[in-house]
């Protein structure tokens, strides 16, 4: 794919959790005394925080445990946001729970073409809200009516992982998310724009949360802006938990127009095998032990719908409450059985189980940009800064006390983006998928000789 840079601008993203005065607690031996029962403190702690954030001044606030259930800190930050220029949207969690989101958007870079609200109905309570937003002024008062300068903005808080159980549930909810963005854009033929993911993930660059949203071609904005690779897990920090510990959880996501993003059913699937691949090889098991697990009691050397229920009953993936649903599982399955034929034999268990990304290369979403090209929107990281400074460097400073998350922003380059897609790169995708169906086929040959 080409992008031809024809002109620039910036933008900024602030995405901060501001620790809700319900949860903040002020004696670690009482957990029963929280902030909210003390107005001077939350009061002074929210107004030291909008101050931070109006000095900042960015185009766009996504906030994460805003106190929506109470009137007077909703007023404090309506009024102080709406006199500096700022469109405010709060969204509530479900049941009751206090607390929610507010997103934040400034009239001299943005208007709101749109503000969806998304419930995910699941366990936590947990929602998103979605902007759908037009660049106020023009990059380079590009006048071109074609070119559209518009972008999807998503503030969302993932439930907190209390435990292994509750890891496919946090995926789950991305799942949601990215099923409604994508049926977002179809309905307003939406095929070229960015997309920032905003929030607190309560999962780190280790987790399958983070695995997912890079598969469907995410990138973290701030490990974009610092060049730090996949691997670099332990460079930044962003929260200190209720636990004392100390990890990387918040990020803007951007996802620039790209004609070569993965289907998301596909990406869902390959994350939930890649689960299954994690479990097996914590027991130190190999592939080959894989298979004989899935096999079950199987006649043949092959895998049935009931052997391989059974084995994800055993290794908890179904059963549980949180876990996949009978129409997951089965979803999966069909995923799985290549030809349909009902089983699942090595072949396929090596391309869509145990290495899924190799047999999934070919898989993009094309069409759209094939042999044609189309000018859009598109965004270019420039800087993204954490605060307080120490957490850049991995550490959790011991005077900071504005919330348990340090704040993150992130200033892009807007772009008018030549986007040409070529039909080469779809021959090259198809071979890519060839070469690994026929390595998987060596494998296969491996695998009979060793049990005859």
């Amino acid at each position: 794919m080409g992008r031809k840079k024809i002109g620039s601008s910036a933008i900024s993203c602030t995405t901060f959790n501001i620790l809700a005065p319900i949860y903040k607690r002020l004696d670690h031996q009482d957990q029963s005394c929280r902030e909210s029962d003390n107005k001077a403190n939350w009061v002074d702690r929210n107004q030291r925080i909008l101050d931070m954030l109006l000095l900042e001044r960015s185009s766009i606030i996504c906030l994460q445990e805003f106190w929506v259930g109470n009137e007077e800190l909703v007023d404090l930050y309506d009024k102080a946001l709406g006199e500096s220029g700022y469109m405010t949207f709060k969204l509530a969690r479900t049941n009751n729970r206090g607390d929610g989101l507010l997103t934040a958007v400034h009239k001299d870079y943005f208007r709101v073409i749109n503000n969806q609200p998304f419930l995910l109905h699941g366990f936590g309570d947990r929602v998103a809200h979605l902007l759908h937003l037009e660049v106020a002024t023009p990059v380079l008062q590009h006048r071109n009516n074609s070119v559209r300068q518009e972008i999807l903005v998503v503030n969302t808080h993932l439930l907190f992982p209390h435990d292994q159980s509750l890891c496919l549930e946090r995926l789950r909810q991305v799942y949601k998310i990215l099923q409604y963005v994508e049926s977002y854009q179809k309905e307003n033929k939406l095929h070229s724009l960015p997309i920032l993911l905003c929030g607190d993930w309560n999962g780190s660059k280790r987790g399958h949360v983070y695995e997912f949203l890079r598969s469907q071609g995410f990138i973290s904005s701030y490990d974009k802006a610092h060049q730090y690779s996949d691997t670099d897990a332990q460079k930044w920090v962003s929260h200190r938990n209720h636990r004392g510990n100390i990890c990387g959880v918040d990020f803007i996501w951007l996802l620039n127009p790209n004609s070569n993003r993965k289907v998301l059913k596909v990406s869902w699937s390959e994350t939930v095998f890649g689960m299954f691949k994690c479990l097996i090889r914590r027991a130190s098991l190999t592939a080959n032990d894989a298979f004989a697990i899935l096999k079950a009691d199987s006649s043949g050397d092959y895998i049935t719908y009931s052997g391989f229920c059974d084995a994800l009953r055993q290794l908890d993936v179904t059963g549980k409450q949180y876990g996949l649903s009978m129409e997951e599982t089965k979803d999966l399955w069909e995923q799985a059985d290549i030809d349909n034929n009902g089983i699942i034999d090595y072949e396929e268990f090596q391309l869509r189980i145990w290495n899924p990304t190799l047999s999934h290369q070919g898989d993009e979403i094309r069409g759209d940009f094939v042999n044609s090209t189309e000018q859009s929107i598109g965004l270019n990281v420039k800087n993204a800064v954490l605060s307080p400074p120490e957490v850049e460097k991995g550490t959790w400073p011991e005077d900071y006390s504005l919330s348990d998350h340090a704040r993150l922003t992130v200033i892009w380059l807007k772009m008018i983006w030549e986007i040409l897609k070529l039909a080469q790169e779809t021959l090259w995708n198809r071979l890519m998928a060839g070469f690994s169906l026929f390595l998987c086929r060596l494998q296969r040959i491996s695998h009979s000789h060793k049990f005859t």
